[in-house]
Formats: C-alpha cells, structure tokens, sequence
C-alpha cells in the first residue's frame, strides 16, 4: 500500500503534538502561534512543520490559513484539527 501525502493544521499545542506523532517523515505539518511559541518552534527544528506568525483563534484565520496551505500543497489532503464543543 503507497502512503499519500498529508497536511496536517494544528490549531493547539495538544493538536500539534498529535499531529507531529502521526504524520509521516513527507508529511506536512502547519501551525499557527498560539499552538507553537516562535522559541519553541526554533529549538524543534522539524524540517515538516511550518509555523504561521499569527495565531488562528477564530474562523475566518484558519480559512486563510487553509488558502495559505492549499497553494504549498495542490491536491493533497490536509487534516485540520477541529476545537473541542463546548
């Protein structure tokens, strides 16, 4: 079975962290910097996590981060976290 590649959007450090541990080694990871400080992501130094410089708290952020997204990786799948219901 052939692995296609993923795009993974992390909204917060727990999804990060769980995106991080599932997605493969050609697998894409983004994020914005409310799940990841710019510190941190410096010292991680993972070659496929790419860190937006703002955070994604409302809807209308992760629409464009999701074009950001889209325009890096055409036709691949990508997997956003969903915030837990209140």
């Amino acid at each position: 079975m052939t692995h296609t590649n993923m795009v993974f959007l992390a909204i917060t450090p727990s999804g990060l962290a769980d995106a991080l541990r599932t997605a493969g080694p050609d697998d894409a990871v983004w994020c914005g910097s409310d799940a990841i400080s710019q510190e941190e992501y410096e010292l991680l130094a993972v070659h496929n996590l790419s860190r937006f410089g703002h955070e994604l708290g409302d809807q209308a952020l992760i629409d464009d981060a999701m074009d950001t997204v889209k325009d890096h990786h055409p036709g691949q799948t990508i997997w956003i976290e969903a915030k837990a219901s209140k």
